[in-house]
């Protein structure tokens, strides 16, 4: 930043400190509390629900979050806590010309809006990362390191990241990956050759950028495999006069060092047709024992080169692997230029979004990450939505249920931008109508597919917001908290129950509990996201014959939102079959009735208690 770093003249003229006890490891400014951040519970904030912004709700699985991806990972940790099987993201890559995110969740939106540049117009924190920054390459790490530590606690113990990179940032983050996912659990660096042709105004043209692989428990990873192409499949074109099918001609020995020389792998090898005998190669060893191989030379397994008499071993296609392994150089994956093609496409319109990764490059890494077809896959820097694109796509190839939840935050286009002008006023747009429009796309593609209707082009739309409850612990904090009153003669009604949008319509008890404006549905998903193991996509039903403000969701939590309890509704509740797991009332809903409110939590709890058995759950019975 313009200042001389005494010490480091010092040691350039040999002029040393001594120094404390040192270790290895990547250390930065700021890294202390990119821990502490990490940690840090998110507080008076929820997810909430934007029906109007979604599509085909009542039956998508899939998920769309607008809002800072920190704030929205550590919302999701409750529900989907070793959930998750695959996560892919393109994070900036630190260019100097990227934004990070400014991790200040206690500042205020008038706070920040008076830091100039650290916000946007819709109130969002980020901030461009300068290279002349004496932080530069600790701004980036400061960002990237929490996120990484709360998307660890989401992935299964089989599951995998895969994170697309440069050369600016590639060693520090392998070094964070390896503190935070551990250095046994990396799995590989693969190269992705990006462009065609190099570039001619640098000394060496670079053609590829980076995706690291690591896993979350090496030892209970098992990838799936790319489909064989026509290339792989040609390489088996001998034929066989028995049922086993076309093969290959395979080295039939192996390295013998770090251990594999073994005596009863090393013997010669009688060729009946010349009477000679074989040995393997000075080093190496035979793949098998005598016994296997006499039986394999018998069944025509093994058999010997006409021009050498040379054993080697016929390898079938029918007993191989039905599928290639992704190679660690990715040199027929598409092109950044593809993605520009695949956008425009879409969109009926080019330069709408030029940086995003191609589909061909993201459906392989699906493949591979996913290959059982029925798991989520989330990108939490989601931009255009390339990810949702391509899971659409293999869902409609293969037949697969894979689902996706993309997180994105609100950041702006450029007011000159073709977005812009065609009314995408930030990333959240382009890549919510991405989908829409790629998912319509693919099944027209394929409309003559047996099973295409099927396919889920869906999704749920939530935004980051302030809380919707007043919860005991916020009192005076509340009135710092930027809240919005919509007009009730704008306000359209999307679905269930709308708490009054004026003063004098709230009731006291309303007033009381929820924030102004506040819909019972978002109380209903912000109670959601306190549950562990339930996915946002949960169906959530009114339980009309109940009341007119009581809820269920995924079948198995119920969410009593009504102003007075009675025992008629306590007998209707404890009726419900099949029963659920958890009853959530409103406090104030049972006045100075203290006897009816124990005896609700008494007969529900019982009850519950009576069906599980051993199953006991904790906090049957709430109270808000």
């Amino acid at each position: 930043d313009g200042q001389v770093d005494f010490n480091a003249l010092k040691e350039e003229l040999g002029e040393f400190y001594e120094v404390g006890p040192e270790k290895y490891e990547l250390t930065w400014s700021g890294k202390q509390n990119a821990k502490k951040i990490a940690q840090q519970d998110i507080v008076g904030k929820t997810l909430k629900y934007i029906p109007e912004e979604s599509k085909n709700p009542e039956t998508t699985e899939n998920i769309y979050i607008e809002g800072d991806n920190l704030e929205v990972l550590k919302l999701l940790r409750e529900n989907y806590y070793g959930a998750i099987k695959m996560i892919y993201i393109d994070p900036p890559y630190n260019t100097g010309n990227d934004f990070v995110y400014k991790d200040n969740f206690n500042m205020s939106k008038e706070d920040s809006d008076k830091r100039e540049g650290e916000t946007s117009e819709l109130g969002d924190r980020y901030t461009v990362n300068s290279k002349s920054s004496n932080r530069y390459h600790a701004n980036w790490l400061n960002m990237m390191y929490p996120r990484l530590r709360v998307a660890k606690d989401l992935l299964t113990e089989d599951g995998v990241i895969f994170i697309s990179i440069d050369d600016n940032e590639l060693d520090n983050l392998k070094k964070i990956c390896d503190e935070i996912l551990g250095e046994f659990n990396f799995v590989e660096c693969l190269i992705w050759k990006k462009r065609a042709t190099p570039p001619n105004d640098k000394n060496i043209g670079r053609i590829h950028e980076f995706i690291l692989c690591y896993s979350k428990n090496i030892d209970k990873v098992n990838l799936g495999l790319l489909p064989r192409d026509e290339k792989s499949i040609a390489r088996y074109s001998n034929p066989d006069n028995d049922q086993r099918g076309p093969w290959v001609a395979s080295d039939l020995s192996a390295n013998g060092k770090g251990g594999r020389i073994a005596k009863s792998c090393i013997y010669p090898i009688l060729n009946p047709y010349n009477n000679k005998e074989y040995l393997p190669s000075e080093g190496r060893c035979w793949l098998f024992n005598k016994d296997k191989m006499d039986l394999w030379i018998k069944e025509g397994r093994v058999d010997f080169r006409e021009n050498t008499g040379a054993p080697f071993l016929k390898r079938y296609l029918s007993e191989v692997r039905q599928g290639l392994t992704l190679p660690s150089i990715m040199t027929e994956f598409g092109y950044s230029q593809t993605s520009v093609a695949e956008t425009d496409k879409i969109f009926n319109k080019k330069g709408i979004f030029e940086y995003a990764k191609p589909i061909t490059l993201i459906n392989p890494l699906i493949r591979v990450g996913i290959p059982n077809k029925n798991e989520i896959i989330v990108d939490f820097f989601s931009g255009s939505s390339s990810t949702a694109n391509a899971v659409m796509q293999l869902n409609a190839e293969d037949g697969g249920k894979r689902k996706y939840i993309m997180v994105q935050l609100q950041e702006e286009t450029d007011k000159k931008s073709e977005a812009y002008k065609l009314g995408y006023k930030n990333i959240c747009d382009i890549g919510k109508e991405r989908i829409r429009r790629a998912g319509e796309m693919i099944k027209k593609e394929n409309k003559d597919k047996e099973g295409i209707d099927d396919l889920d082009i869906g999704f749920k739309v939530f935004r980051v917001g302030d809380t919707n409850i007043r919860w005991n612990y916020q009192n005076e904090n509340l009135k710092s908290l930027n809240y919005k009153i919509t007009n009730g003669d704008e306000e359209v009604q999307t679905t269930f129950n709308v708490i009054a949008n004026t003063s004098n319509d709230i009731s006291d008890k309303d007033k009381l509990d929820f924030m102004p404006g506040t819909k019972d549905i978002d109380v209903v998903y912000e109670i959601l996201l306190r549950q562990r193991d339930v996915p946002l996509s949960a169906k959530v039903e009114l339980l009309g014959y109940i009341g007119k403000r009581t809820y269920i969701f995924a079948d198995s939590f119920v969410v009593c939102l009504e102003e007075n309890i009675s025992k008629e509704m306590i007998e209707k509740l404890a009726a419900i079959n099949p029963l659920p797991i958890k009853y959530v009332f409103r406090d104030s809903a049972f006045g100075d009735d203290i006897a009816l409110k124990d005896e609700t939590y008494r007969r529900l709890n019982l009850l519950i208690e009576s069906k599980t058995g051993d199953r006991k759950k904790a906090y049957t019975i709430e109270f808000i």
